[in-house]
């Protein structure tokens, strides 16, 4: 198994006390900002080292050594504050001056301090006879994608990995991400739009966190592939039973109880960082 850290200067003093920790047979430092330790251990000793590395702002992760990325085939991401930087309903919401309103459940939600159906349901009616031509400003004029996820998405493209978005958000903005960026796949939940305004309700069923761990199931058998072939990154509580079905689960700028339980978590780094674990 070898140790990555990465995302700035690791200080000697610190880097010494790691390889004594883990007992690793060789520090590879690689371009940019990426350190490598071989053969390494995960170790009590080094689990009291990491309060030292997070306050450096360096993301660290354990991994097998002979990993690559084209090992995978399929990569999906959640949207809202995962591939974007923004969550897109609390947006709209400016747009209808209850923002505020509507984050504070948004973060309960994402905390998994309240059910995501029932979130999802308290938000939109707050959102109806909102005027439908404000999603198109959200898109053009506020949603960017989070940093490193063209890096990212572009080498899981060329490494031959097929690529899906499954969020709980809505498909105006899921489906023109899937035709801009080339996603293969993408689920989400259908705004219910009369007279030009939002009725404050979806149109079909509510995609919350168990239909999104089963759209990446059926996904994983209808590609032919293995649970340990498939990626899939998120940042919420909403994303936790999805990451449980990949054989990688990435925790991006989460919350702390998605964090715990992922496979790896990037705290600092853009997304593209996700790369620097492979070979």
């Amino acid at each position: 198994m070898n140790l990555i850290i990465q995302g700035g200067a690791l200080p000697t003093f610190l880097l010494e006390r790691i390889v004594a920790a883990t007992g690793a047979s060789n520090v590879e430092p690689r371009p940019p900002q990426v350190v490598r330790l071989h053969d390494v251990s995960r170790t009590p000793e080094f689990d009291a080292l990491i309060p030292l590395v997070e306050a450096e702002k360096l993301d660290w992760a354990f991994v097998d050594r002979s990993k690559q990325l084209s090992d995978f085939g399929l990569i999906c991401f959640d949207m809202d504050s995962t591939l974007i930087t923004i969550e897109c309903i609390d947006e709209l919401a400016d747009f209808a001056g209850k923002k505020e309103e509507v984050s504070a459940v948004t973060e309960a939600a994402m905390r998994g301090e309240i059910d995501y159906r029932e979130s999802l349901r308290r938000r939109l009616s707050l959102l109806a006879g909102l005027d439908a031509r404000v999603l198109a400003r959200v898109y053009g004029e506020r949603l960017l994608l989070s940093p490193g996820a063209r890096e990212l998405l572009e080498a899981a493209q060329n490494a031959g990995l097929r690529t899906a978005i499954l969020s709980g958000g809505f498909t105006y903005f899921t489906e023109r991400l899937r035709i801009e960026l080339g996603f293969d796949f993408a689920t989400s939940n259908e705004l219910e739009i009369s007279g030009g305004k939002l009725t404050g309700r979806v149109a079909g069923d509510i995609v919350d966190a168990a239909a999104k761990a089963h759209h990446l199931a059926r996904l994983t058998d209808e590609l032919g592939l293995k649970k340990e072939q498939v990626i899939a990154c998120g940042d919420g509580a909403n994303d936790l039973l999805m990451m449980a079905q990949a054989g990688l689960s990435v925790a991006f700028h989460a919350k702390p109880a998605t964090r715990a339980k992922a496979d790896v978590a990037i705290n600092f780094g853009g997304l593209d960082s996700l790369l620097n674990l492979f070979d």
